[in-house]
């Protein structure tokens, strides 16, 4: 071979992409023993020796953070949930205010995009936004660790450190709305949303909720959850479907602000009047929420606060410095579809 051996060359020779040779020879735990072994003997048969000065370059700090949004169905092109629409403007002013750009793109746009991250060094640390189903999410969170990756997340906890998440106490929010309805006298209630471990802001939202309707001798009735997730045609067919079953209530509680206007446009299309027949809470108080027929009663989350706290906690992490705070307190917004 003439001139310097490269790494694309190891590439070449032991047939894997120019991204397992950099993994391999960081002895990552992303890239399993045989290939690494293999890629360490051809460097070293190829006199291949790493380039300092250019690995320096590549861990310098960029002055930008990465922003990761998992893709959401919607009814536009945008794929993003509204709800994260509203916090990623605050993301963005937070970190004009202490001059970091921003790298904006979706988290499937690459299947291992944990491991392109820990590649690129195209910034310094990562927020994510939004996981889909948090027991599959929860595996890419663990190779962010493992890689030393500075990231934190909006939602769920992090099992093995929870201060790399930020989040709204779920669980007083789903209390407060089960109050609210209570002090209406409206206890046949239904809950639309997923209530398992795969969704587990809305499982929290869900406890919540019930726990406060327990204290009270109260229990939500198993036939009246309705699974869904966090679009408003998923709350329009949950809805139509309990309605369909001849199931009755007089007030239902959704895990989102979506599912909660698809149900009510489901109870309007079955002639059922809200707040008069069924009073509706939702959950985020997106923008809409305040424009829907009834205006929708909901648990609000301030995504301005939000969106400092994640730019905030996220320095803190690649300047090795304490989470101060990381838990938003929710507040009941009382509108006219529980009035």
């Amino acid at each position: 071979m003439k001139g310097k051996a490269t790494s694309f060359d190891i590439a070449h020779y032991a047939g894997v992409s120019q991204s397992t040779v950099s993994r391999a020879l960081r002895n990552s735990p992303l890239v399993n023993e045989e290939t690494r072994k293999k890629v360490h003997e051809i460097a070293k048969e190829l006199n291949y020796k790493v380039d300092k000065n250019a690995s320096n370059l590549r861990t310098q700090q960029s002055n930008t953070i990465a922003l990761l949004l998992f893709e959401d169905p919607t009814k536009d092109d945008s794929q993003i949930n509204p709800f994260f629409l509203a916090m990623l403007g605050s993301i963005t002013r937070a970190c004009a205010n202490v001059g970091y750009d921003l790298l904006i793109s979706f988290q499937q746009s690459s299947k291992d995009w944990h491991a392109d991250y820990e590649d690129s060094h195209r910034a310094d640390g990562i927020i994510l936004l939004g996981y889909g189903d948090f027991i599959d999410y929860q595996e890419k969170l663990d190779k962010l660790m493992v890689q030393g990756t500075k990231f934190v997340c909006w939602g769920a906890k992090v099992e093995q450190s929870p201060r790399l998440s930020i989040s709204c106490d779920n669980y007083h929010g789903g209390q407060l709305a089960a109050e609210h309805l209570i002090n209406l006298k409206r206890t046949n209630c239904a809950f639309i949303g997923d209530a398992s471990e795969h969704s587990p802001e809305f499982f929290a939202r869900f406890n919540g909720f019930n726990d406060e309707f327990k204290k009270h001798g109260l229990e939500i009735d198993s036939r009246k959850i309705a699974n869904a997730i966090s679009t408003d045609d998923s709350g329009f067919h949950a809805t139509k479907s309990l309605i369909s079953n001849n199931i009755k209530f007089d007030a239902l509680f959704a895990a989102s602000d979506l599912i909660a206007i698809g149900a009510i446009s489901a109870l309007t299309q079955a002639g059922i009047k809200v707040p008069e027949d069924v009073a509706v809470i939702g959950f985020d108080d997106i923008p809409i929420a305040s424009f829907t027929t009834p205006p929708l009663t909901t648990v609000h989350q301030n995504t301005s606060k939000a969106g400092e706290m994640l730019v905030t906690n996220l320095l803190r992490l690649i300047h090795e410095q304490d989470i101060e705070e990381n838990l938003l307190i929710p507040e009941l917004i009382i509108r006219a579809s529980t009035r």
